[in-house]
C-alpha cells in the first residue's frame, strides 16, 4: 500500500517556478551559444576566402623560376637557434651538421597551465554553497559531459590591487597536491570578459557529500567504526598536506567532503600557506573558524606550525562523536571559557611560556587545581574507549607542542582496536543535495574575513569557569578590544 506522506525530498510549487525558470534561462544560453558559434563561423569563412584570393593575385607561375633560382639546391635556411652547449664539443665538427639528431633547439618549460579556456565551455547546473572566499556551483563539461564543481573566487571589484594572494595561494597549492583525500584541481577557466578580474573559476572534481550536512541530517551518530576510517583519512590528507609544508588553516566539517563511495577529501583551501621550517617570524592571527581555532591564536599567537591543524582535528573527532560541533563559543571569550572548561585551566606546568602570548597578560587565572583535562573528555564523551580519549585528549592539548602531528595519530593505537575502521567500500551512502538548490544550514560561523583585523583581549576573570554558576555569572568581566 502506498504511503500518503510526503517525502522530505518531493518539491513544492516554488520549487517547480525555480526549476521552470532555470530551465529558461539554460535554454537561452544555448541558444545565444548556437548564434555566437554561427557568427563566429560565418566570420572565419569569410577570412579564409579573403586570403585565398589575395593569395592567388599575387601567386606567381612556377615556370621559368629556375633560371631565377639556378640549376643548384636552394641554400640552407640560416639557423637562428644557437645549439646547446656539450660538455666535450668536438671543434673540429664544430660548423657541420650530422643529420637530424644533433639539431638542438631551444626549449621553454611551461607551467601545468596554459592558456586559461573560458566557463563557456561548461553548463551550470544548479548552485551548491556560498562560502566566505567563494561561490560553488555544480557544472557539466559540454565536451565530456563530466560533472564537476565550479568555485568562482570572491574578488572585492572596488579592490584594485588584483587577484588577492588567497586566490593565488588557493590555486598554486591544489594545483600542487595530488593525494586522494585532497580534493583535485582539474582546471583555471575565466569568463568571456576577461576585463573584469573577478570572472576566475575553479574547475574541481564533484564530490556529493559534505561532512557537515550529513552530520546535521543523519537520525544517529557515525558508528565508532566508521568515526575511525574518516579520522584516519583525515590523517592522511593532513599528513600529506603538513610533509609538502602546507598549513590548511580553516579545517572543519564543512570543508570536507565525501562522495558515496565512502572517500573523504580535504576541500576549501582558501586560507591555506605554504610555511618552511621554521615557521616565519610573523602569521596571520586571525585564521581558522572560531570554533575550530587553537587556544594559541586565540591568545594572540603570530607563530604557530601545523599544531593549529591538529587542534582543529581534535575539534571535528569530537564533532563526529556528538554531531554538534564541540566547542560552540559566540565570540573569542566565550570561546576560551569553553576550551578552559574541557581541557583544564593554563599553568606552567600544563602550557610553558603561554604567558608571553599578546592575549594572555590580561588572563586572571585561580590557583591551579588537580582537575585534569582527561576527566572532564571521559565525561563528556563516556562510551568513548581510554585509547580513544587519549587520543582526543592529546589532539585538544592547551600546549601546541605536547599535540601529535598527523603521521604520529595515523599510528595511534585507537585504530588498531576493535572495531575496526571500517572499509570505504562498505561505508553507508546518503542522498545528496548538491543536485538540489542551495544548502541551508543552521547559522554557524565562518572562516574569518580576508583582512579582518585581529582581536585583543581585554581583562577576562576565569576564576568561576568551574563553578555551578550560570554562564551569565561565568562571563562577568569578560570584554573585547579590537585593535
Amino acid at each position: 500500500m502506498a504511503s500518503t506522506a510526503k517525502s522530505r525530498w518531493a518539491d513544492n510549487e516554488d520549487d517547480a517556478v525555480q526549476e521552470a525558470k532555470l530551465r529558461k534561462e539554460r535554454e537561452e544560453k544555448k541558444r545565444l551559444k548556437s548564434e555566437k558559434a554561427r557568427r563566429a563561423e560565418a566570420e572565419r569563412q569569410a577570412r579564409e576566402t579573403k586570403t585565398q584570393v589575395s593569395t592567388a593575385g599575387t601567386a606567381q607561375p612556377r615556370g621559368g623560376d629556375e633560371d631565377d633560382r639556378g640549376s643548384g639546391p636552394p641554400a640552407k635556411r640560416r639557423r637562428l637557434s644557437p645549439e646547446r652547449e656539450t660538455r666535450s664539443p668536438a671543434p673540429a665538427a664544430a660548423n657541420q651538421d650530422s643529420g637530424p639528431a644533433s639539431t638542438k633547439l631551444l626549449r621553454f618549460e611551461g607551467g601545468a597551465f596554459g592558456r586559461c579556456r573560458s566557463v563557456e565551455n561548461y553548463d551550470k547546473l544548479n548552485d551548491i554553497e556560498e562560502g566566505a572566499y567563494g561561490w560553488v556551483a555544480r557544472a557539466r563539461e559540454i565536451a565530456t559531459g563530466t560533472v564537476v564543481a565550479l568555485k568562482r573566487l570572491k574578488i572585492d571589484p572596488k579592490d584594485r590591487s588584483g587577484l588577492p594572494v588567497t586566490g593565488l595561494r588557493e590555486i598554486q597549492i591544489l594545483k600542487d597536491c595530488d593525494h586522494r583525500n585532497v580534493v583535485e584541481l582539474r582546471e583555471v577557466v575565466v569568463s568571456e570578459d576577461t576585463s573584469k578580474i573577478e570572472n576566475i573559476f575553479l574547475v574541481l572534481e564533484f564530490v556529493e557529500h559534505d561532512l557537515k550536512s550529513i552530520l546535521e541530517d543523519m537520525p544517529e551518530a557515525f558508528l565508532a567504526s566508521e568515526v575511525k576510517t574518516l579520522l584516519l583519512q583525515l590523517a592522511s590528507g593532513v599528513a600529506y598536506l603538513h610533509d609538502n609544508c602546507i598549513l590548511h588553516r580553516d579545517l572543519k566539517t564543512s570543508n570536507l567532503l565525501l562522495n558515496n563511495r565512502g572517500q573523504l577529501k580535504v576541500a576549501d583551501f582558501g586560507m591555506a600557506r605554504y610555511v618552511g621550517d621554521p615557521p616565519p617570524a610573523k602569521l596571520t592571527q586571525l585564521v581558522v573558524t572560531l570554533w575550530y581555532r587553537a587556544p594559541e591564536l586565540l591568545l594572540g599567537a603570530t607563530r604557530y606550525t601545523s599544531a593549529i591543524d591538529l587542534w582543529s582535528v581534535g575539534c571535528i573527532f569530537g564533532e563526529l562523536l556528538t554531531r554538534d560541533p564541540l566547542l560552540q563559543g559566540k565570540n573569542e571569550v566565550d570561546e576560551l571559557t569553553r576550551i578552559f572548561a574541557l581541557c583544564g585551566l593554563p599553568s606552567d606546568e600544563t602550557w610553558p611560556g603561554f604567558r608571553r602570548l599578546p592575549n594572555a597578560r590580561a588572563l586572571r587565572l585561580p590557583p591551579p587545581t588537580p582537575a585534569s583535562s582527561g576527566s572532564a573528555i571521559r565525561a563528556r564523551f563516556p562510551l568513548l574507549t581510554a585509547a580513544g580519549a587519549g587520543l582526543l585528549g592529546s589532539l585538544l592539548a592547551l600546549d601546541p607542542e605536547r599535540r601529535p602531528t598527523a603521521r604520529q595519530m595515523l599510528a595511534h593505537e585507537y585504530f588498531a582496536q576493535d572495531p575496526k575502521p571500517k572499509q570505504e567500500a562498505m561505508f553507508p551512502t546518503f542522498p545528496s543535495k548538491a543536485g538540489q538548490e542551495r544548502r541551508r544550514r543552521k547559522q554557524t560561523p565562518l572562516a574569518p574575513p580576508r583582512g579582518g583585523q585581529a582581536v585583543e583581549l581585554g581583562a577576562v576573570d576565569f576564576s568561576g569557569i568551574f563553578s555551578g554558576r550560570e554562564k551569565e555569572e561565568r562571563g562577568g568581566g569578560f570584554s573585547l578590544r579590537m585593535v
